[in-house]
């Protein structure tokens, strides 16, 4: 539906090559006539400007040099390219990074802080899911005398369809049907993500307790946050914060007072809703964020690149408000 973009080029390493898409994905019949391919490097050469690295952690490292030698931008969706320091993607990916030089040149996706950089950029790092709704949860506050941000909380739920299409027993119906669990607690990759980012905004080192969940959900991320205050602070005053950081971002929307964010209304959308409770009993700050997680959580986040890295209009292609009831 974008009117400045064709596709011209589809390559995938085993299952579906040799497959039109509309065979892998039926939603899309009459809409292309591609195949998935075996990868051909010189083919993309000659029919792409940009390309999209949806791979495993550890293949877009390799593969994404070859791209840009040949004069493509490219915006990588895996881990490869988001953490800064080599030393800590080896430990939390438990991988060696082949490319550190360009790790330093790659630019970390998130248009809400880094969008004048991305214009200039060539190598894109897609933020991940959960790092998106916890990182634009708590940006405002990070150069704000408002909050302890030593003992930061991150309570996140996801859909399924954040563990992928591969076939698993942990997505499996009668597995995750009917079913909530927590997994990977302090443990998840996207936690390093979370503090680099905030850091950088604080500038200070930041660490946070975050734990994701698994919930029997198609697809969206709602994330609880929890903050001490440090000193009195109404939500009124907190939302003016908010609004004023926010104030040039189409895709983040700061609810009213009272209104909180639900995984239904950014169903399909590219939008972060975001609501702030302040619990005065206990002298906490509580945002709460909701996205899809497939879209400003991936794929929507990645067109929002993508528009900003060619000088369109950011929202170009993501008008649409989502998909509801």
């Amino acid at each position: 539906r974008h009117p400045r973009v064709e596709v011209t080029y589809l390559a995938e390493r085993k299952v579906y090559q040799g497959k039109r898409i509309d065979e892998v994905y039926p939603n899309l019949k009459a809409k292309t006539n591609l195949k998935f391919e075996e990868l051909n490097l010189s083919k993309i050469g000659k029919l792409a400007d940009l390309v999209f690295l949806a791979l495993p952690d550890g293949v877009a490292m390799n593969l994404a040099p070859e791209i840009l030698k040949r004069g493509k931008k490219v915006i990588d969706f895996s881990g490869d390219f988001r953490l800064k320091n080599v030393d800590t993607y080896k430990e939390w990916y438990k991988i060696k990074h082949k490319n550190p030089a360009l790790v330093k040149k790659a630019v970390y996706g998130l248009p809400e802080i880094y969008k004048k950089k991305i214009r200039r950029a060539s190598l894109i790092a897609n933020p991940g899911c959960y790092a998106t709704s916890a990182i634009l949860g708590l940006a405002p506050l990070m150069d704000k005398d408002i909050a302890n941000l030593s003992n930061i909380i991150i309570d996140s739920k996801s859909g399924v369809s954040g563990a992928g299409r591969s076939l698993s027993t942990v997505t499996h119906f009668p597995e995750c049907n009917e079913s909530m669990k927590a997994y990977k607690i302090g443990l998840h990759d996207h936690t390093p993500e979370i503090e680099q980012e905030l850091g950088k905004l604080a500038q200070k080192k930041i660490k946070v307790s975050f734990t994701p969940h698994l919930i029997p959900l198609s697809r969206g991320i709602l994330s609880t946050i929890y903050l001490s205050l440090k000193r009195r602070i109404s939500v009124k005053e907190l939302l003016r914060i908010y609004r004023e950081f926010y104030q040039d971002a189409p895709f983040v929307r700061v609810l009213k007072k009272d209104e909180l964010p639900s995984t239904k209304f950014v169903y399909a959308g590219n939008y972060l809703d975001l609501g702030i409770v302040v619990d005065k009993r206990v002298g906490r700050l509580v945002i709460v964020t909701a996205i899809d997680n497939l879209v400003k959580g991936a794929a929507g986040q990645a067109v929002e690149n993508m528009n900003i890295m060619f000088g369109n209009d950011e929202t170009l292609g993501l008008e649409e408000a989502g998909i509801f009831p």
